[in-house]
C-alpha cells in the first residue's frame, strides 16, 4: 500500500499553514474519518481504509492525538483487511504520537499474534492490562501466551537440531557413520548436553 509510506511527504507542505488554514484542515480532517467510520460500520474497509489515509493527510502536524487516532482507525482497517503488517506499521505511528493509547496498543498485539511474533504481542498485552485491568481480552492472552511461546521455541528446537543431524549426516556419511552413533544426553543439573559416541 503505496499511500501509507506517502504519509510523511504531505507534512513538509504544512510549515507554511496559517491558523485559520490549520484549522479549515483539521475540520476536513474529521470530516474525512467521519465518513471513513460509517464505512468501517458498513464492513466496507478498503473506502474506509482510503478516508483514514486523507484525513491523515489533512490532520495538522500538531494535532497528534487526532492523527493519531486517524492511524489507529487504519489500523483497524488492515487488521479486518488480514494486512497485519500495515496494521503493525500504523499502531506504531499512533503509538508514537500517543504512547498511552491503549486501544492503538491492543491492536498491535492483536496484529503481532497474527504474523507469530508472539513474545512482541505478550509485551503490548501485558502493558495493556496494567493500565486497564477491566480488559479480558489481555488477560486472556497474558494467560494463553507463555504456553504458546513455549511450544513455539520447542517447535524452533527441534527443526533446528534436525538441520544439524542432516548436516552431520552428509559430513560423516563418507566415514561410514551417521548421526544416530552419536547419542546427545542432558545434564539435568547443568542443562548442558554431552555426547557418546556408539556403534
Amino acid at each position: 500500500m503505496d499511500e501509507q509510506n506517502d504519509d510523511e511527504n504531505y507534512e513538509s507542505a504544512e510549515e507554511f499553514l496559517s491558523p485559520e488554514e490549520a484549522e479549515e484542515r483539521m475540520k476536513e480532517a474529521l470530516e474525512l474519518k467521519k465518513k471513513g467510520n460509517d464505512h468501517f460500520r458498513r464492513q466496507e474497509y478498503t473506502e474506509a481504509q482510503d478516508l483514514y489515509t486523507k484525513a491523515i493527510k489533512y490532520c495538522p502536524k500538531e494535532e497528534t492525538e487526532n492523527k493519531s487516532i486517524f492511524y489507529a482507525n487504519r489500523a483497524a482497517c488492515c487488521q479486518k483487511l488480514e494486512d497485519y503488517e500495515n496494521g503493525i506499521s500504523d499502531c506504531d505511528r499512533a503509538l508514537e504520537l500517543s504512547p498511552n493509547y491503549l486501544k492503538a496498543r491492543l491492536r498491535r498485539a492483536q496484529c503481532y499474534e497474527k504474523v507469530d511474533k508472539l513474545e512482541e504481542a505478550l509485551e503490548d498485552y501485558r502493558i495493556v492490562f496494567e493500565n486497564d485491568k477491566t480488559c479480558h481480552l489481555a488477560h486472556e492472552a497474558i494467560l494463553r501466551l507463555p504456553d504458546e511461546i513455549k511450544i513455539k521455541h520447542e517447535k524452533l528446537k527441534d527443526e533446528m537440531i534436525g538441520k544439524l543431524k542432516d548436516l552431520g549426516n552428509m559430513v560423516l556419511r563418507p566415514f561410514g557413520l551417521s548421526t544416530d552413533n552419536f547419542k546427545l544426553q542432558q545434564d539435568p543439573n547443568s542443562g548442558g548436553y554431552s555426547i557418546n559416541f556408539q556403534k
